[in-house]
């Protein structure tokens, strides 16, 4: 990390899952090259998102743990003039994301095939339009609490690197992890929750596709919320 990325917490979670296919192995060997990069050697603070793409985007919109990428694809797809940067260290999900912009020719797309971390610590201030956080593992267990990403010390993180007026959209079916998301998002004064009535976190937005995560939920009959937050002008915390 060559001593610009030092975290306080390690990093929990699955790495490699089952083996992957010929055709996977293929194309993260020819294809993830190309739309991939390095963030551990980057100084806190220097990274420009804009310049990872080939060509002038609108804006630059950020995905944590995109799973095997449905819905960053989505996006990519639908908003051609905004860079997406896509950060999963899951390498059957980064071949997931590979396989799609592959097939779709996708040239909006940045993956960082690692902890997000390094790509949030080296991010300039105010240089994020959008951040998704989906589905992320809800670590039930209260022992346990402490890895769940939404954390005081990660939403300052974000608040650093969102623009004012950017949105930030958390999705999860597990209730421990909205209740915890909602305590931790009304202690803040630089996030605003939007929703005026049950129905805007109970249905998601006309842009929000269904992925895996909330399919098998919605399959199990447990129900999905949506939080969408606007990052305000101001600091941090409340006095």
């Amino acid at each position: 990390m060559a001593g610009y990325h030092d975290f306080k917490e390690k990093f929990y979670g699955r790495r490699k899952g089952p083996t992957l296919s010929q055709r996977q192995r293929r194309l993260l060997r020819d294809i993830l090259p190309s739309v991939s990069f390095q963030a551990e050697s980057i100084p806190r603070g220097a990274l420009s998102p804009e310049t990872l793409f080939d060509f002038q985007v609108k804006d630059v919109w950020l995905e944590i743990g995109f799973g095997k990428g449905e819905h960053l694809s989505f996006q990519a797809g639908q908003n051609s003039d905004i860079g997406f940067i896509g950060c999963e260290p899951f390498i059957n999900g980064v071949a997931g994301l590979v396989t799609k912009i592959h097939e779709s020719g996708c040239k909006n797309i940045r993956i960082y095939p690692d902890d997000a971390r390094h790509v949030l610590s080296a991010l300039k201030p105010a240089s994020i339009g959008r951040l998704f956080l989906l589905h992320p593992d809800p670590w039930p267990k209260a022992r346990h609490a402490k890895r769940r990403f939404v954390s005081e010390n990660n939403l300052d993180v974000l608040s650093r690197i969102m623009k004012p007026g950017a949105e930030l959209r958390i999705g999860t079916d597990h209730p421990t992890y909205m209740a915890w998301t909602m305590k931790e998002m009304q202690k803040r004064r630089d996030f605003i929750w939007t929703a005026e009535c049950a129905d805007d976190w109970r249905n998601p937005p006309p842009d929000w596709p269904e992925t895996r995560y909330a399919a098998k939920a919605k399959a199990s009959s447990t129900p999905c919320v949506y939080l969408t937050f606007l990052k305000t002008e101001r600091d941090s915390h409340k006095p």
